[in-house]
C-alpha cells in the first residue's frame, strides 16, 4: 500500500497506523505546499491536492478517519479497534471522531493565522478566540483520561487520531498547564515505538 504524506499534517496518523500495525507500506513523500500536490495527476488521487490519501492496489481513498477505518477494517486483524459489544466501544467512536468535531476546528484557525499568514495580516482576535477554545476542547480530553491511560481503555486508533490532534493543539497554546493527564497522555504517546517510527518515517 502506498502512503501519501507530508511532515507536520494529518498524514502522520496514517503512518503512526501502518507502523503500530506493523503493516508495510510505500511511502510518497511531499513538502507542505509542495507544488507537485496542485498537479492534475496528484489531484485524481486526492481531489483537493492535499494529504493524506492511501492507495491499497486499485482502490484510493483520502480523509485521515477514512484512512483508517479502511486499513482496520481490511487489514488490521481486529487490532487497535474494540469489538462492537465491548464495554468500551462509545468510547471508542466518541473519541475517534472527536478530534475533527471538535479539536482540529480551532487548531486550522490557529495554523491559518500564524503560519500560513503574513504577520501584518494576521487577526489576534481570531487567534485568541481559537486558542481560547482549544482549552475548552481539551479540557474534555482530560476529563476523559481521568484513570485511564488511554481513551478506549486500551490503545486504540481513538489515540492515533485525537491522540495526534492533542499533541498538535498543546504545541500551538493550547494551555495544558491545568490538565496533568493531557499532559502525561502527550508524553505517553510520543514515547510510543509506533509514534517515534512514524516521525523517523519522513
Amino acid at each position: 500500500m502506498k502512503i501519501y504524506h507530508a511532515p507536520n499534517t494529518r498524514s502522520i496518523r496514517i503512518v503512526w497506523l501502518f507502523e503500530e500495525l506493523g503493516l508495510p507500506y510505500e511511502l510518497e513523500l511531499f513538502k507542505l505546499g509542495d507544488a507537485a500536490m496542485r498537479t492534475p495527476e496528484y489531484r485524481k488521487v486526492h481531489p483537493m491536492g492535499r494529504v493524506p490519501a492511501l492507495q491499497d492496489g486499485e482502490q484510493v481513498i483520502f480523509e485521515s478517519g477514512a484512512i483508517i477505518q479502511y486499513v482496520l477494517a481490511r487489514h488490521a486483524g481486529g487490532r487497535l479497534a474494540p469489538r462492537a459489544d465491548s464495554p468500551e466501544f462509545a468510547n471508542y467512536l466518541q473519541w475517534f471522531h472527536y478530534a475533527e468535531g471538535m479539536i482540529m476546528p480551532p487548531v486550522n484557525t490557529l495554523v491559518v493565522e500564524t503560519v500560513f499568514l503574513p504577520p501584518e495580516s494576521r487577526n489576534e482576535t481570531n487567534v485568541k478566540r481559537a486558542t481560547k477554545l482549544l482549552g475548552q476542547m481539551l479540557a474534555a480530553v482530560e476529563q476523559g483520561l481521568q484513570g485511564r491511560d488511554y481513551l478506549a481503555g486500551d490503545f486504540t486508533a481513538a489515540d492515533i487520531i485525537t491522540g495526534q490532534a492533542t499533541i498538535v493543539a498543546a504545541r500551538l497554546g493550547g494551555d495544558i498547564s491545568d490538565k496533568p493527564a493531557v499532559s502525561a497522555y502527550i508524553d505517553r504517546l510520543k514515547a510510543r515505538d509506533g509514534w517515534q517510527r512514524a516521525l523517523a518515517a519522513a
